[in-house]
């Protein structure tokens, strides 16, 4: 399984307009961060979770031009804005399947409604076929995706496990029934957002503690705030087996 960090930015990535901390003027280009996506390949598939405003943006970089499936976290702008950007992979490989919770689903056929008009279908539109999950394990082209449900404030949200992997963003509250499925990880993608506490999601130290407690082999942190500092200094402040995720990095992970 290879993952690509597409993005590992908070809502208005780094840099962010109007705004003077260190790492919107760092030459390091580890501090520049879109907005936070995954892309998963696996068993020949291509499967995103979240597409964001940057979407088109970062496909290019990747150079990869046909996505499986698109999984939703949760319907915020910075996950979802750049779903009519699959316009050109859905005109050469047909209709995506999308895969959310059944709230996110109807968010999406309101703000996208020529997306799921099957009736007033008009040339030009992307074209995605939505499917509803529910907390509870499915089957997407022969591969099992379990979901982790959380909560980010007030909002529910879906996080993901395939295999030994998870993907874990937007989280500030989770049961530990939950927790027990982020167990026995070779990796895990969490949020950490920055130093300071945050209403709707972790800071740096909560993430530690809730890496402790899981022990997975390998931690990446994403959804990451302008203040969390400059990437190579906030990486000395992290234990061995803890590192930021940062925008084009590549892992491989082993069945």
């Amino acid at each position: 399984m290879k993952i690509t960090f597409l993005g590992t930015g908070t809502s208005t990535g780094i840099p962010t307009i109007g705004v003077e901390r260190a790492s919107c003027f760092s030459k390091d280009k580890r501090d520049n961060r879109l907005r936070s996506s995954i892309l998963i390949e696996y068993k020949n598939k291509n499967i995103v979770i979240d597409c964001g405003p940057d979407f088109r943006q970062q496909m290019l970089r990747t150079g990869v031009t046909k996505v499986d499936a698109i999984l939703f976290t949760h319907e915020h702008a910075d996950h979802t804005a750049g779903l009519d950007d699959v316009r050109p992979i859905s005109f050469k490989h047909g209709k995506i399947p999308i895969f959310a919770h059944e709230r996110v689903i109807q968010n999406l056929s309101k703000r996208f409604d020529y997306l799921f008009d099957v009736k007033n279908d008009y040339p030009g539109s992307p074209h995605v076929f939505p499917n509803i999950i529910e907390n509870k394990k499915f089957v997407l082209e022969g591969i099992e995706i379990l979901p982790v449900n959380y909560m980010h404030h007030k909002l529910q949200v879906y996080g993901f496990r395939i295999k030994n992997f998870a993907y874990v963003t937007d989280l500030k509250k989770i049961s530990k029934n939950e927790l027990d499925k982020l167990k026995n990880l070779d990796v895990l993608i969490l949020n950490a957002l920055r130093h300071r506490e945050h209403y709707s999601h972790i800071n740096l130290e909560q993430a530690l503690e809730l890496i402790n407690e899981l022990k997975p082999k390998k931690t990446f942190l994403t959804h990451i705030a302008p203040d969390m500092g400059l990437h190579s200094e906030t990486e000395k402040l992290l234990p061995p087996t803890v590192r930021l995720g940062f925008d084009g990095l590549e892992i491989i992970i082993n069945d």
